[in-house]
């Protein structure tokens, strides 16, 4: 349903049962899925993919150029899955030639003032809290939650259901399954209220404790923490996981928490 006061370009592809709400501009080359509603002074330009039964709140931005100097006019997009929920004022810039695209996943949260940049991935079921700001080149894997007022540095790897306190400077990859906190950002559990919430038994929860007791307590670098494990752990799913995203981590993993710190 559109609006006489909404702006459509005729090359945009919209679903029937779009809504869309008055002075929303939508450019050309733009297609939203079935059962998208877009509130009013929504701006969503070239390059828009959007999904079925998306909910996008007024103000936002969807798919600007980057805000990245060596962007040179190259075609690229922005991919937003299905049953994602944008609000207020959150700007998505699409991609440059390094990805060409920008993607948000199915049923994720976006609240106000969020900002994703260029060739950002961002999973399924995430949740980004109010102001959170993501460089450009991030990874956010499945369940993962950023705090509010968050900032990632640009090519920060951060691991499935992992949980990030409110107010961090992530300059670290984040391992799956671990709570983030502190100044510097260091490891200070695992997520095992997510991980309860998301059906993973206490013997499967306790084996991932196990894993990062290894790692972040017992003072070993992360080299001969991770021949332990393999040495002393039977291999599961989460623990290759584990290892997996360490051995692969570009920017290195945030540090345990020393309680001489001051």
């Amino acid at each position: 349903m559109n609006q006489p006061l909404a702006y459509v370009h005729p090359e945009a592809r919209i679903a029937r049962n779009v809504v869309i709400e008055p002075f929303v501009t939508i450019h050309k080359n733009v297609e939203i899925g079935e059962g998208t509603w877009i509130g009013s002074n929504v701006t969503i330009m070239e390059g828009a993919r959007i999904g079925k039964n998306c909910k996008i709140f007024p103000g936002a931005v969807i798919s600007a150029i980057p805000q990245d100097l060596k962007y040179d006019g190259e075609e690229t997009t922005v991919e937003i899955g299905n049953n994602t929920t944008i609000r207020e004022f959150v700007t998505i810039n699409r991609g440059t030639k390094a990805n060409f695209k920008t993607t948000i996943g199915d049923n994720c949260l976006l609240m106000a003032y969020v900002h994703v940049a260029h060739d950002c991935e961002v999973g399924n079921n995430c949740i980004l809290a109010n102001a959170a700001t993501l460089a450009g080149h991030i990874n956010i894997h499945d369940f993962a939650i950023i705090g509010g007022l968050t900032a990632v540095h640009q090519f920060v790897n951060i691991g499935p259901h992992v949980m990030i306190s409110g107010g961090s400077l992530v300059r670290k990859d984040v391992p799956p399954f671990t709570k983030a906190a502190r100044d510097p950002l260091s490891f200070v559990g695992v997520n095992s209220i997510g991980l309860r919430r998301r059906g993973f038994t206490s013997e499967k929860i306790n084996e991932i404790q196990e894993i990062y007791r290894i790692i972040y307590l017992r003072k070993l670098n992360v080299t001969r923490a991770i021949a332990l494990i393999e040495t002393e752990l039977p291999a599961t799913p989460e623990r290759d996981e584990i290892l997996s995203f360490i051995s692969n981590s570009s920017r290195g993993i945030m540090k345990g928490y020393s309680f001489q710190e001051k």
